[in-house]
């Protein structure tokens, strides 16, 4: 029986052109790290380094440890000192972020019409983000982050996407089994490889990544309506 519905954000609940998004948060973020002595260039390095840390973790430790670990390899003690000025960028400028998204109307009634069916949500964003930017950024869809019960922050995950391990730690996380969920994401490589442990998947292709240009007519498929007649399907 359907339980949870897990969420991609970026290209999924959240409309956006990847790249374009990348390129506003790490000009505001250095916007907002330069008055405390950090070099645009050095910080954006810095910052894919830390993501690449965080994509190849093996479960030693949490993505949270990952990317501080890189970051203070940089900048030594200060880093960890400037961690508060960081997560307070998350409530501030990165708003700023959002004139690069798109916005989806139909987000938020389908999500409460999904919680109206009993359902649970989960953000399964990849957790490149503390916490508190994934509530940010989860409110520009126009969706209530109360009404999800799991973020995957990188306080939380020890693995990413498209590590199996990362949708292994989210079912154990909420003591589910694969049958008992449905993921629901705009990439194929990251998103859709939850099927290989045996959760449903659902793909929405208006912001489609598909990299290796992978066959996806065998997936379901279709907007956010679409889904939530899947959805009813399975639930009877």
């Amino acid at each position: 029986m359907l339980k949870y519905v897990l969420f991609d954000l970026d290209g999924t609940l959240l409309p956006m052109v990847l790249e374009e998004f990348v390129a506003a948060y790490f000009s505001s973020l250095s916007k907002h790290l330069a008055p405390h002595g950090y070099k645009r260039d050095e910080l954006v390095s810095a910052m894919w380094k830390g993501t690449v840390a965080m994509t190849n973790n093996d479960g030693s430790r949490t993505n949270y440890q990952a990317f501080w670990q890189v970051m203070e390899g940089i900048f030594g003690n200060k880093a960890k000192r400037d961690e508060p000025v960081m997560d307070r960028y998350y409530t501030s400028d990165f708003e700023e972020v959002k004139a690069v998204c798109g916005f989806d109307p139909s987000v938020a009634p389908a999500l409460k019409a999904l919680k109206e069916m009993g359902l649970k949500l989960v953000l399964a964003s990849n957790p490149f983000f503390p916490e508190i930017g994934q509530r940010a950024r989860l409110k520009w869809t126009g969706a209530d982050p109360d009404d999800f019960c799991m973020f995957t922050s990188y306080e939380l995950m020890h693995f990413s996407k498209p590590n199996p391990l990362y949708y292994r730690e989210i079912l154990s996380l909420l003591g589910a089994t694969a049958d008992e969920c449905l993921m629901v994401g705009n990439d194929v490589d990251e998103d859709m490889i939850a099927k290989t442990l045996g959760i449903d998947v659902f793909l929405l292709p208006a912001c489609l990544i598909n990299r290796k240009g992978a066959d996806i007519s065998g997936y379901a498929q279709g907007d956010l309506n679409d889904l939530l007649t899947y959805v009813k399907n399975r639930l009877k």
